[in-house]
């Protein structure tokens, strides 16, 4: 049997993860109450598609007045600030500032709360302003791509070995580095995917209608296997591919129905179109 000790670390890990997946943390809190787990109608997953509503409600008449002046002077300043990496500067500020005014605990339990629609907010505003830049920015990213992912690195090196991952990090830590780490991928993917490829194509189409989906596969495979006699690294790799298949099987129904191509995003017409790359 375990030691009281081990198990109360054990028991520290898991409310530690808890706080780090809100999934996790209402599962355990059923089960430590003797609740059972039920089912609950709520947003699930897709809680986040309401913020984006909002959004697009209190940002399109700026970003139509945006793309509808392209050539004007607050674009063209706009796009001369974000081709420098000084331009990223006032980004960061913004997420750092969201930080100190909300003061999250922990930074990362983002669902359904304040931190979540204005951390949303500001990524949903400043990723229209990334695309609107244009050539530049993505040039500017790309050169210094390198520099983004270190800063990241480093930045995880210190919240791993000096703060152990605790709350004893500063609150503008985590924003930056999690900036850093956005910029990076951002770069690589322009650097390395960012070419005309079916693959790529039929990637991106899929990706919303297979997140939609992914939970309904996830759970399903789960509770299918997981009461099966197996080793549990077998279980895991079972869960994957029957998530896979599920999603990727329904989405190949999806595209072909128009009804269905409606309901998940995608355009009604099912002609398919060259994916184009990014300029830059």
């Amino acid at each position: 049997m375990p030691s009281i000790s081990s198990t109360g670390r054990l028991l520290r890990r898991l409310v530690r993860a808890s706080c780090r997946c809100p999934g996790l943390t209402v599962l355990l809190s059923l089960l430590f109450a003797a609740l059972g787990v039920a089912y609950t109608p709520d947003p699930g997953h897709l809680w986040f598609l309401g913020n984006i509503f909002v959004y697009v409600l209190i940002f399109t008449p700026l970003f139509y007045y945006l793309k509808r002046n392209e050539n004007g002077k607050l674009v063209s300043g706009l796009k001369k600030v974000m081709s420098t990496p000084l331009g990223l500067l006032p980004v960061a500020a913004a997420f750092v500032a969201e930080v100190l005014i909300i003061n999250p605990q922990p930074y990362d339990l983002y669902v359904m709360n304040t931190h979540g629609f204005f951390l949303g907010l500001l990524a949903f505003f400043f990723g229209f302003c990334f695309v609107l830049s244009g050539e530049g920015f993505w040039k500017m990213i790309v050169k210094w791509r390198w520099l983004f992912l270190a800063a990241g690195v480093l930045l995880f090196a210190l919240r791993l070995l000096e703060f152990r991952m605790n709350t004893a990090v500063p609150p503008y830590q985590v924003p930056i580095e999690s900036n850093c780490w956005i910029i990076s991928v951002l770069a690589f993917g322009h650097r390395y995917l960012n070419r005309s490829s079916s693959v790529l194509q039929y990637l991106s189409q899929a990706a919303y209608p297979v997140y939609i989906l992914h939970m309904i596969f996830l759970y399903l495979g789960s509770m299918l296997i997981f009461q099966l006699n197996m080793p549990v690294q077998l279980q895991y790799v079972l869960t994957v591919l029957f998530t896979l298949s599920g999603c990727f099987g329904t989405y190949e129904i999806i595209r072909r129905v128009k009804i269905l191509r409606l309901l998940f995003g995608l355009k009604v017409s099912y002609e398919t179109r060259a994916y184009s790359p990014v300029p830059g």
